[in-house]
This record gives C-alpha cells, structure tokens and sequence, in this order.
C-alpha cells in the first residue's frame, strides 16, 4: 500500500476503507490487504481509530487537536444522528464548573462510549418527542449539533435520577448537584419551562418548582 494514499488522507476529519479503495481506484482489492495496511499504519502511530471502520491520521490529529470544534466534531463523527448537551454544554457556559467531563451528547440511538485518542465520548437515549432544542453549525464540513444551555440542563435533569425524598421543601437542587443558575438569562428560563411541558414530566414539574423556589425566585 503506497504512502502517499496515507498522505492524501491528511487533509480529511475522518476516513474509511471504502475510502482507501476510492483513492487507489480499485474496487476489486482485497478487503485484507487494506486491514492489513491500516494495522500497520495504527502500529506505527501514523493513523488514530475513532471507531470500527471510521479512522483519523495523526498529522490531522496533531493539526486541529488544540481547535475548539476538534471535540464536537469527533463526537458528530461517532454518532452524526446526536447532539452535544448534559455536562459538555453546562461546562462550557459555566453551570458545571468543578470537574472535567468527557464529550457528551444526546441521541435517539441506545447509549454509548466510545473511548479513543481524541477523548471519551458519551451518548444517552432520549425520546423521539424530546429531540429538539438544538442548532447546527459546521466545522470542516461536519455537521455538529448543539444543544441550548436550556435544553442541556434540561437533558442533563430528565435523565437524572429524582429520588422522592427531594421533593422535601428544603431541598435545594441547584446547591446539591453545584449548578450555578444564578445567571440563568430570563429567555433560557422561559425555555427551559417549555421543554418541561413538552416532556409531560412529574418529575420535571417538581424540579421546576424547585429551581423558581430555590434559585429563579418566582
């Protein structure tokens, strides 16, 4: 297998071995000799697998590793039906401060993670109804998905456990799990009460009535 098909794939997020036969132009290659070719390169540190199938060359990987959407592009790579949000959006605007998390994403798929060079990547299941909330933007050509702060702590509270004994009046939720809601914008409030009743939640009805009472003050 010739260097230069490994040099050619600098220049790309992510590739496949349907990929490796397009650039050599021959479909009719063996598929041993190409998993051949990737041990070999993956033994010498010359390419990253992200996942079975789906790989990255280490000049890529060195290149963009520093770049903001570096992370949300692998994690749209490893699941393109699934959006960030829970603990990597709320860190990001400052909710979740005290702890480092992996990528973490939302998806209709089942959940899952996925651990490789860039990171540790998170996927929780959520239903049909709930999949919403989010914006699109692009980074070198990928897709990603991107939850609101509202809908990141919505997810990051429905898929929570809610134990009975915090529906007490003196508990306050906020405190327990160290979310800095204080500046919560008055819009992303209104948001997130939205996305309660969509879910038709108990349980997020009760957290509601605990973050007005405890935080939001109303």
């Amino acid at each position: 297998m010739k260097q230069k098909i490994l040099s050619s794939l600098d220049s790309f997020p992510y590739f496949t071995t349907e990929a490796i036969k397009q650039l050599l132009g021959d479909e009719s290659i063996a598929a041993g000799t190409i998993q051949t070719a990737l041990y070999r390169w993956m033994k010498a540190g010359q390419i990253i697998q992200l996942k079975k199938g789906f790989y990255m060359t280490r000049r890529f990987y060195e290149n963009h590793r520093s770049d903001v959407g570096f992370a949300p592009m692998v994690s749209a790579i490893l699941i393109p039906q699934s959006y960030l949000s829970l603990e990597y959006i709320l860190q990001r605007n400052a909710i979740l401060t005290e702890m480092t998390y992996p990528v973490s994403a939302v998806t209709l798929k089942q959940t899952r993670v996925f651990e490789n060079k860039p990171g540790t990547f998170t996927y929780r299941n959520i239903k049909a109804d709930l999949y919403l909330g989010f914006t699109i933007t692009d980074y070198l050509g990928i897709p990603i998905n991107q939850a609101t702060v509202a809908k990141a702590l919505f997810d990051f509270l429905y898929l929570r456990p809610w134990k009975g004994s915090r529906r007490l009046a003196s508990y306050d939720l906020a405190e327990d799990l160290r979310l800095n809601l204080e500046d919560f914008l008055e819009e992303d409030k209104d948001e997130f009460a939205t996305f309660v009743g969509m879910s038709k939640s108990r349980k997020m009805d009760q957290i509601l009535k605990n973050l007005r009472k405890t935080v939001w003050r109303l």
